[in-house]
């Protein structure tokens, strides 16, 4: 049995993840590493691991990595038995992915909370100003944000997602229903439960003066019912319509050339118009965006205009390129959205089915 000295846990590690004496030792296939690892991760499959170990630095803090546990604790015994000392990551990638950090800094009268689900890398968002606070995308752990919301003195007023999520299960109806605050979505996705119907110019206010408002309530082309929301001219929440390193993938309705086409004119006509000072707060981020701590995982409009080809594109190419570089779908997409729908119920089995990466990116 392993005991507490020898693991790690994920909110442990979030914190060293810059640190250089840090080695993070996958015992996993190469398969399973490729489709989803922490970043900066050497991969040693566990059947090999006594055969290469001179590939694991002896000065440096080993932390043995696997699915849930059960390899990376042979991977630790492999180390100790000669004479290694090495931690495992409590819970493998099942305990990642509910791993979670935050960064907070004040935008136009409000303070931004972005709260980063680090396994996911799935982004949600505490807006508060005043005594009020809207959260935005939240999660199914519901905790996290009852917690900013209460050593910030903000009640939680609003609750809204950016759109039906294909990749993680949805905490909207959970915190409305232990907050007591507005549950406010876009009727274009088919939700099956009681809310508040979005319309654009719907504006959510946090204090006099200072208010979360709709942008768009049709920023079509990820999701029938994709929103984006506005703070002031200072940021602008795109779910996964707008990314930092990509755009919203359209296929995951079955549809994906006329989505593609909703994508371009989204982008063109609701996002691109807004100034490039704005600050872009995506829903998710890919493996190719570096997170450090203490920083968000969001630019200005402008930087993106001249980062990402994609928004360069003519109609016509672009809708070619998106429909070219669709990749794997998020793992039980189609459960999931079942579950967010709400044709389907929340149970302890639910979480299983996010364990994985996010893919809701074109890319």
């Amino acid at each position: 049995m392993t005991s507490l000295s020898t693991l790690i846990t994920g909110d442990e590690l979030v914190g060293r993840l810059d640190d250089e004496a840090l080695f993070l030792l996958d015992v996993r296939e190469p398969d399973e590493v490729a489709d989803w690892s922490i970043p900066g991760v050497t991969n040693i499959p566990i059947d090999s691991l006594a055969a290469r170990l001179d590939e694991v630095p002896a000065n440096r803090d080993v932390v043995v990595i696997c699915a849930r546990g059960a390899r990376a604790e042979r991977g630790r015994a492999v180390l100790e038995e000669n004479g290694r000392f090495s931690r495992v990551l409590d819970g493998g990638m099942a305990g990642w992915a509910s791993t979670y950090d935050s960064v907070a800094q004040d935008f136009s009268g409000a303070r931004v909370i972005q709260v980063r689900r680090r396994g996911k890398g799935c982004l949600s968002y505490v807006v508060g100003a005043g005594e009020r606070c809207a959260v935005i995308d939240p999660s199914l752990e519901i905790e996290r944000y009852e917690k900013i919301a209460s050593a910030h003195g903000w009640r939680i007023s609003y609750i809204v997602d950016t759109h039906l999520h294909a990749d993680h299960v949805s905490g909207a109806r959970a915190l409305a229903g232990a907050t007591g605050a507005t549950l406010l979505l876009n009727p274009g996705d088919p939700f099956g439960f009681d809310y508040e119907p979005l319309v654009d110019g719907r504006e959510m206010e946090l204090a006099a003066g200072v208010n979360l408002a709709v942008s768009s309530v049709s920023v079509p082309g990820h999701t029938e019912g994709s929103t984006m929301y506005r703070l002031g001219d200072a940021a602008v929440f795109t779910g996964d319509t707008l990314f930092l390193d990509s755009v919203g993938r359209p296929d995951l309705a079955e549809q994906a050339e006329p989505f593609a086409h909703h994508l371009y004119a989204s982008l063109h006509e609701r996002v691109l118009p807004l100034p490039d000072s704005v600050t872009v707060f995506p829903a998710h981020y890919g493996p190719g965006i570096d997170v450090a701590e203490g920083v968000f995982v969001a630019k200005p409009l402008g930087e993106l205009r001249g980062e990402l080809a994609a928004l360069t594109l003519s109609e016509d190419d672009f809708v070619s390129w998106a429909l070219a570089n669709v990749k794997d779908r998020p793992p039980n997409y189609q459960s999931i959205v079942l579950v967010n729908m709400g044709r389907e119920a929340v149970t302890p089995e639910t979480i299983e089915l996010e364990v994985g990466p996010n893919r809701c990116a074109i890319g």
